[in-house]
């Protein structure tokens, strides 16, 4: 069969033959439709992932969608290794199979769920929020930033604030506020401790680097002595830099909560959980993502294009 072959870490996958694979007791044998290209898949590939398991050659990505042998579609995730989810056929325990809505294409099902659960669970799951708080997204123009705003509101968010370099894109989004990522330092500053003067509940942080640097400095700044207010900040991913620097005296001038949000941070089953979700809010509209759908066979030129707010899926 054909493949997105992963032979060396850190170049993009050759579409090349791989072997067949055969379901084994507990495994299902799925023919694959579609497949995203997620930062997740990227990582992996690299080898700089934490799940990255340095053994090569490998077929590249984590989920996707496609049909098992009686026809059911089904979204399916944690393929048997070195079979991933980007070739024409890979199989996976059976657990791992969700049914797709019928008002859900495969493309749109395969972009949605890997950016929507981590959205969705960053929200609920991990900063615990309650309807009526207030929420900044940092890197609000990603797919899965985009994805976190529809979210908090349809969880019940009161205050949305969207932080991102696309000021046009946000605007065009159902936010409060907008603070351009653009801008200079100190606009970035002051703009991000305005809004913590009047409170931020929660933060769902995609940068990390320096932004995340700006924003710990400003809720300092914007502390209001005459109340303390817990701000719960889910890093998520690492857009701006893997690592910052924290001065200890933020931390005494902040009630701050850090924790992270990954398959790392939550149960299993509670991703699992809330993909059905995930894909009836698609199927009804209210979960939007634009994508971008690549024939698998230009897997490698299509490797390194920039993402610009929309999910690149493969197609079989």
């Amino acid at each position: 069969m054909q493949a997105a072959v992963v032979n060396v870490p850190g170049q993009p996958p050759k579409y090349q033959s791989f072997p067949e694979p055969v379901a084994g007791e507990g495994e299902v044998l799925i023919d694959v439709r579609a497949a995203g290209l997620h930062p997740l898949v990227k990582g992996l590939a690299s080898g700089r992932h934490y799940a990255s398991s340095g053994g090569v050659p490998f077929v590249a990505g984590v989920d996707g969608v496609g049909a098992l042998q009686d026809g059911r579609r089904v979204y399916f995730v944690f393929a048997r290794k070195p079979w991933g989810t980007m070739a024409e056929r890979t199989v996976v325990p059976q657990g791992m199979c969700i049914p797709v809505p019928d008002g859900l294409d495969d493309v749109h099902a395969a972009a949605v769920a890997n950016p929507g659960m981590s959205a969705w669970l960053s929200l609920s799951e991990r900063g615990g929020l309650a309807r009526g708080e207030t929420v900044l997204v940092m890197g609000a123009t990603g797919v899965a930033g985009q994805l976190a705003l529809q979210a908090a509101r349809l969880q019940g968010a009161k205050r949305i604030i969207a932080a991102g370099r696309n000021v046009e894109a946000l605007a065009a989004a159902d936010v409060d506020a907008i603070i351009p990522l653009g801008d200079s330092e100190d606009s970035i500053r002051a703009a991000l401790a305005a809004e913590a003067a009047s409170g931020i509940d929660l933060v769902i942080d995609y940068l990390w680097g320096r932004p995340t640097e700006l924003l710990l400095e400003a809720l300092a700044k914007g502390f209001n002595e005459k109340f303390t207010r817990r701000v719960r900040l889910v890093e998520v991913g690492e857009g701006a830099g893997n690592t910052i620097t924290l001065q200890g005296a933020l931390l005494r001038k902040i009630d701050l909560h850090i924790l992270g949000s990954g398959f790392g941070a939550t149960p299993l089953d509670r991703i699992l959980a809330s993909i059905p979700t995930l894909f009836s809010l698609a199927a009804e509209g209210k979960l939007k993502i634009v994508v971008e759908p690549v024939p698998l066979s230009d897997v490698e030129a299509a490797w390194t294009r920039v993402e610009k707010g929309r999910r690149i899926v493969f197609t079989v």
